[in-house]
C-alpha cells in the first residue's frame, strides 16, 4: 500500500515495507539521506521514493542512499550491498554464490582465485563471482577490471577505501553484477554504490522517528496531477 499526501507544499510518499509505514518528504530526504547543502530536486525526490517503494527498500535502514554534491549535477541512487544480497538470498531459487579476484603473479601468469587473499608481490587486476540458479542449467558469471571500477579521489589517487581493501572492493562489485543479471525480476535499476563510482559512509541506521512524526500532521491526500 502506498500514497502521496501533500502538506504545506510539500509532498510527502508514504509506503509499507513488512508492516513498517515509512514516511518520505523532501525535506526528510534532504537532511537525513542526502546530507549536503546540494537541493534535490523534485523529479530526484520521486525517482528515489519510486525506487524504495517498488523494491522494498527502508532508507532509514540505509538499505538506499540519494547522493547529491552539488547542485546541477544529477543526483544518483544507489543501492545497500546487504540489501542486494538479501533479496536474491529470499528468492527461492538462490542456490549459491562463489566469488574472489584475479591476480597476476610475479611470472606475469594471470589467476582466477577465490576468496580476496594475496602476496605483495601479486597484482590485483580485477574479481570475478558466478551465481546459481536452481531453475537454470548453467550459473551467471561476471568478472571486473579492477582499473575500470576503482574509484579515484579529484587528485587521480584511489580513495581510502579503494586503496586500503581493493580486493575487497573488487570481488563485491563483481558480486552485485552477477547477482543483478541472475535475479533481475528482484533486483533491476538497483546499483551500489561501487558501480556509481561513489562513496558512502556506512553509518548507523537513522532515527527520525519524532521528526517524521511533526512533520506528517494534519496530511491531506493529493494528485500527483494537483503538484
Amino acid at each position: 500500500m502506498s500514497n502521496e499526501v501533500q502538506k504545506n507544499n510539500e509532498l510527502m510518499v508514504k509506503f509499507d515495507i513488512d508492516g513498517n509505514e515509512i514516511k518520505l518528504t523532501p525535506s526528510i530526504v534532504q537532511e537525513y539521506i542526502v546530507g549536503t547543502d546540494a537541493k534535490i530536486t523534485n523529479q530526484e525526490f520521486k525517482l528515489f521514493t519510486e525506487l524504495c517503494k517498488v523494491r522494498k527498500l527502508n532508507p532509514f535502514l540505509r538499505e538506499a542512499y540519494l547522493i547529491k554534491y552539488k547542485a546541477g549535477v544529477p543526483a544518483q541512487l544507489v543501492v545497500g550491498k546487504d540489501a542486494i544480497l538479501k533479496r536474491a538470498v529470499l528468492n527461492p531459487n538462490y542456490d549459491g554464490m562463489e566469488s574472489g579476484i584475479i591476480v597476476q603473479k610475479e611470472d606475469g601468469s594471470v589467476e582466477e582465485r577465490q576468496g580476496t587473499f594475496r602476496l605483495g608481490n601479486e597484482q590485483l587486476v580485477g574479481g570475478w563471482a558466478r551465481v546459481f540458479r536452481k531453475d537454470w542449467t548453467h550459473p551467471t558469471y561476471s568478472s571486473v577490471s579492477f582499473n575500470e571500477v576503482a574509484q579515484k579521489t579529484g587528485q587521480g589517487q584511489l580513495n581510502s577505501n579503494w586503496g586500503s581493501k581493493g580486493a575487497t572492493m573488487v570481488e563485491k562489485v563483481a558480486k552485485v553484477r552477477a547477482l543483478r543479471e541472475t535475479f533481475v525480476e528482484d533486483l533491476a535499476g538497483m546499483y551500489e554504490a561501487e558501480e556509481m563510482q561513489q562513496e558512502i559512509s556506512q553509518q548507523e541506521p537513522i532515527e527520525v522517528q519524532a521528526e517524521i512524526e511533526e512533520q506528517t500532521e494534519n496530511t491531506k491526500e493529493v494528485s500527483m496531477n494537483e503538484l
